[in-house]
């Protein structure tokens, strides 16, 4: 029998790019180019966010959770209309791969930039009791505006990467009006007498164009490795971002860089495992269309011109339908 192959999540450190180092930035394009037409997942090491920042949001988030179900399910997404919130377990089922599979055994709580209501999830936040968490909202918004700036950041690299102009995704990733989403997650543990692991998440693309995942010290996000059918542990490194790209990259770059398959499977543990994900999904008036860098002699674009907004509607309303959720189309 064929031993399991060995998968590398490349480590990469842009303190050099911030830096504004001429040498680490053509490195760390280099280096993400191959990441990205590899696996499409990476960490990021050397980033811009302060360690109080993140020690803050996840200790806030920590009793969050915590908090009596009666408490949560006051800001539950059920009372927003913009799907801001509290998502209960169950509430969403991720799984592409088994249409057999259950909702998926997390909670969740959500939060964007605060707008009117009116566009394609646009509208307010919905924030606890700050009589029971005084700190709470400050510490999520600290967090949020710290990892869009590195986001923004990334997109850049990325740009470089691509041989593009730096800025050429500046206004999709940096529009004030842009679809950010900031997600925070509980997973409960799975005690050691349990008859298995726990599907926290089922496997998954992600919708949009970048995600930076933090990660507590308790593990289990795992990534498929398609040419061998073979799913591989993305190890945490402490205050390091997870970084993958999403289908609409791998859209732009005409399958040059992959949007890859993965799933959170709780590990038997007796600890409650906390993560966010930051979704910078840009501009919803954006034309995805094959960037001039990932078209080859002879070659046609392997996907028709959309827009962010009708390729975001479609997948947000599949995964959330899936599970009984509905997200409606503003």
């Amino acid at each position: 029998m064929a031993s399991k192959p060995k998968v590398h999540i490349p480590i990469i450190d842009i303190s050099g790019y911030l830096a504004r180092n001429a040498t680490a930035k053509a490195e760390a394009a280099s280096e993400i180019r191959a990441a990205c037409e590899e696996q499409g997942f990476l960490q990021i090491t050397g980033h811009n966010v302060p360690a109080s920042i993140q020690e803050a949001f996840l200790t806030q988030i920590a009793n969050f959770f915590s908090l009596p179900l009666s408490e949560k399910e006051k800001v539950s997404q059920a009372h927003s209309p913009c799907h801001r919130g509290y998502e209960r377990i169950g509430g969403q089922k991720l799984d592409e791969l088994d249409t057999n599979a259950g909702p998926d055994q997390k909670e969740g709580f959500s939060v964007r930039r605060e707008r009117a209501l009116g566009g394609f999830l646009q509208g307010p936040n919905q924030w606890p009791d700050p009589a029971l968490l005084p700190e709470f909202k400050k510490a999520y918004m600290d967090y949020f505006d710290a990892v869009h700036d590195l986001s923004n950041s990334m997109f850049r690299l990325v740009a470089l990467s691509l041989g593009l102009e730096e800025g050429y995704f500046d206004h999709f990733a940096s529009d004030p009006d842009g679809l950010c989403l900031c997600r925070s997650h509980h997973y409960p543990p799975t005690p050691p007498d349990a008859a298995g692991r726990t599907r926290g998440v089922g496997a998954h693309t992600d919708f949009g164009a970048l995600t930076l995942l933090l990660q507590d010290d308790v593990g289990g996000l795992e990534v498929l490795h398609k040419a061998t059918n073979t799913w591989h542990h993305v190890p945490p490194i402490p205050r390091a971002y997870v970084c993958n790209i999403g289908d609409l990259m791998q859209r732009w770059t005409n399958d040059r860089y992959k949007s890859t398959m993965h799933r959170v499977i709780s590990p038997l543990s007796g600890k409650d495992r906390y993560s966010c994900a930051f979704f910078n999904d840009g501009a919803l008036d954006t034309v995805v269309e094959c960037l001039p860098t990932c078209i080859k002699p002879g070659d046609s674009p392997h996907y028709k011109p959309i827009k962010v907004k009708e390729h975001l509607v479609a997948r947000y309303q599949q995964s959330y339908g899936a599970a009984g959720t509905v997200i409606e189309d503003a």
